[in-house]
């Protein structure tokens, strides 16, 4: 009997230090807003700031350029002091919307800018 009590214990143990070390290697969550650098308007390739940022701190007129603009599902304004107008066009044409500082749009679902946000001014 005491015999298959230990041989418990040790298969339990065993068991505990697998499951530990699923938490321990298991992938880190996904970047959120916080890894926006201050000063940035990010771009994220999915709903509400998942995966990394895209970043961009100036003024652009053609943001179809860069990837996470292209195919922007969300966005982030993390800048120091002003607000930013996001274009559907590139060249500042197209609809338009103002993005408050530090104010993220979740989802661009359903909008013109979803995988098109195309050119950015900075305090408007």
């Amino acid at each position: 009997m005491k015999r298959i009590l230990v041989k418990a214990g040790i298969a339990l143990g065993s068991v505990a230090l697998a499951a530990t070390g699923a938490f321990v290697t298991a992938s880190p969550a996904n970047a959120s807003w916080s890894e926006c650098p201050a000063g940035s308007l990010c771009a994220y390739l999915a709903p509400n700031g998942s995966g990394a940022p895209g970043k961009v701190s100036d003024d652009n007129s053609n943001l179809l350029q860069y990837n996470k603009f292209d195919n922007a599902e969300s966005l982030y304004n993390h800048g120091n002091n002003c607000n930013v107008r996001i274009f559907s066009g590139l060249g500042y044409t197209g609809s338009s919307y103002v993005l408050d500082r530090g104010m993220t749009n979740p989802t661009l679902a359903n909008t013109v800018w979803w995988h098109n946000v195309a050119s950015n001014d900075w305090c408007v």
